[in-house]
């Protein structure tokens, strides 16, 4: 009998030849794809990617294969965009193509959750009517006037009083700024603040925190990749499911509290106008439905709460190696008698240029939130086919060396003239850019300018005794950069 050797190479041959026909075809099939790295079977390009830093995988791969390529993550094709003119032409100058977003979640989702519902996840008109009456809704109630100023002076006032409480010695700010922040829109969703004491509040809050910490662990990542066999397995994945759904059921208790006192007749927050909605008769085909309600406010409180308190934490750290002109400026324009006011920001150019660098160099959504294409589609020379995964790597255009000289470097002159006025940057993207761009951002801006200043107003920021030095290395870096917990001490000046 001869030896089997020879005809299993032979035969393996045979198959690579084939495989590589089949992808060929497929390629031509599809027009000219974008470059990319071999992917194996099933897994894709995973091993080449280091999901602790997925952001540092893909600036390499960019390196090599240009502004636009392409991977496989498990078995799907995903396209990466890299670079601020790439990423700002598919946001802005093509977003009807790019507009949609594509499943699965950016972390993972509680079975129960619709991938098609909210602000975040759908698509078509579904997300057209949710964000505009979203929209709407918060400028009714307050967001880009005065009344909600008031509001955050109000839950300014009420945070200074903790702080004041440490007397000084350490303490870990996350859940208070998180409680303040929160509270915000909390206000607009339901109508009232809860305590700092509150224990059911507190506890969301921590499952939120928690939340956004394993959507960017390495198996909240592999979840998203590879979710039909992740579902088989243990892992903080499975906590995340357990989390949204007491999330959940405390939001379905806020909804059974309106509902026992609506006022249909004149709204008085968020969760009142949605049930108003609702109970509009007349269009069978209505986007306006409880299980619409129940994600639009999971996805407001989750967006309208962790991602500003995390930027304020982080804004705190950074200034304890970058206090002393900011400090100065605070005590010229504002003094130490009042709190500040959204006014005062146009008198501070230096407080809002180191705010604006906190942003940029935290870099919360480095992979920025993925995208899909209804068709095929041409970009760059390259065809995108349908249904393809889009990331639009926000990440990419905060730290373009061609919009900021020192982009590895927290420079607040990023964002300062000669002079010393302030200067926008086209390339600032934190709240991602257009159809789809953060619809809180001037809600974000003005408890980012009040809370900070007010903080700094009041307080020196000092570090625990045998602490050197903040580290400011993110505990996550993946789909989310979250940074390190950390205690400050809050001396009062």
């Amino acid at each position: 009998m001869e030896p089997l050797g020879p005809a299993l190479g032979a035969a393996a041959a045979c198959l690579l030849l084939l495989l590589l026909l089949l992808l060929g075809r497929r390629a031509r099939g599809h027009g000219q794809l974008p470059p990319g790295p071999w992917a194996l079977p099933l897994l894709g390009n995973l091993l080449q990617l280091d999901l602790a830093n997925i952001g540092k995988s893909l600036r390499k791969l960019s390196e090599k294969y240009g502004p636009v390529f392409m991977l496989r993550l498990g078995s799907a094709p995903v396209v990466v965009l890299f670079g601020y003119d790439v990423v700002r032409e598919v946001l802005v100058s093509r977003s009807e193509e790019f507009t949609d977003r594509a499943p699965p979640q950016p972390g993972p989702a509680p079975r129960d959750r619709p991938h098609r519902a909210g602000l975040f996840m759908s698509n078509g008109e579904t997300w057209l009517q949710t964000r505009r009456f979203a929209l709407a809704t918060l400028r009714d109630f307050g967001v880009g006037r005065r009344d909600i100023e008031e509001h955050i002076q109000e839950e300014t006032g009420l945070l200074l009083q903790r702080l004041a409480e440490s007397r000084g010695q350490p303490l870990n700010p996350g859940v208070l700024l998180s409680a303040a922040v929160g509270n915000a829109i909390c206000r607009i969703l339901f109508g009232k603040r809860f305590g700092y004491s509150d224990p059911e509040y507190l506890h969301v809050l921590r499952l939120l925190a928690e939340n956004f910490l394993l959507e960017s662990s390495i198996a909240g990542q592999l979840y998203n990749m590879l979710p039909s066999l992740m579902d088989l397995l243990p892992g903080p994945h499975q906590t995340f499911f357990r989390n949204n759904n007491f999330i959940q059921d405390f939001l379905a208790r806020k909804i059974a509290e309106h509902e026992a006192t609506a006022h249909f007749d004149a709204p008085q927050d968020f969760t009142d106008a949605f049930l108003r909605k609702i109970e509009q008769k007349g269009n069978p085909r209505t986007v306006f439905t409880r299980e619409n309600m129940m994600v639009t406010l999971f996805d407001m409180l989750a967006a309208g709460t962790e991602s500003t308190s995390i930027s304020i934490r982080y804004c705190l750290m950074v200034l304890l190696e970058h206090p002393a002109v900011m400090q100065e400026e605070i005590e010229r324009v504002m003094g130490r008698e009042r709190l500040p006011a959204l006014r005062d920001r146009a008198a501070m150019p230096y407080t809002d240029a180191v705010i604006h660098e906190a942003q940029r160099c935290l870099d919360f959504v480095p992979l920025g939130f993925i995208r899909t294409v209804r068709q095929d589609t041409q970009l760059r020379g390259f065809t995108i086919p349908k249904g393809c995964t889009i990331y639009p790597v926000l990440s990419s255009a905060l730290q373009d060396p061609q919009h900021f000289r020192n982009p590895e470097v927290f420079d607040p002159g990023h964002f300062l003239d000669e002079t010393g006025a302030f200067r926008k940057n086209e390339a600032f993207l934190p709240f991602s850019a257009g159809k789809r761009m953060c619809l809180g951002e001037s809600l974000a801006r003005a408890q980012l300018f009040l809370f900070l200043t007010a903080i700094l107003q009041r307080f020196r920021l000092r570090l625990p005794p045998g602490v050197a030095r903040v580290d400011l290395r993110p505990a996550v870096s993946g789909i989310l950069n979250v940074p390190r917990p950390v205690e400050l001490c809050f001396c009062p000046r």
